[in-house]
């Protein structure tokens, strides 16, 4: 996926992005995560057993959203992506924790991410819509 420099440069300093999955009933569901978002692929850490991981596992398609608000509606932004989604544990978990424990440093003592309860995972994009840049 290409990426315009200041749609990465925005992705790559989101501090949140809301994750859209399907249950295998087919009702929407949606939450906020804490993104990574490194060589036009994005990560997350979660729980194991979360019901975004059940949904991804039964139905790996996603969508993501990642804004910024404002007041003044001439300035807002926004990217949009539609991809696919995978549960990633063992050595490229630990890989992707430790990234994120960069990014985001309060991680590792308020929610770590531990191997025995916790996994990454890793959305590959299929398409995007991005608006304000």
């Amino acid at each position: 996926m290409k990426w315009t420099k200041a749609e990465r440069e925005f992705l790559e300093t989101a501090r949140v992005a809301r994750l859209a999955t399907v249950a295998p009933d087919g009702s929407p569901h949606n939450v906020p995560i804490c993104p990574l978002v490194e060589r036009g692929r994005l990560f997350f850490g979660t729980d194991r057993n979360t019901a975004k991981v059940r949904h991804i596992q039964a139905n790996p398609h996603v969508a993501i959203a990642f804004d910024d608000y404002t007041e003044d509606w001439a300035h807002l932004r926004g990217v949009l992506i539609e991809g696919e989604g995978r549960a990633i544990d063992g050595r490229a978990f630990r890989a992707v924790r430790a990234r994120l424990y960069r990014k985001y440093p309060q991680y590792e003592t308020i929610a770590p991410l531990a191997d025995r309860d916790s996994i990454a995972v890793e959305i590959t994009p299929r398409r995007k819509v991005s608006w304000g840049f």
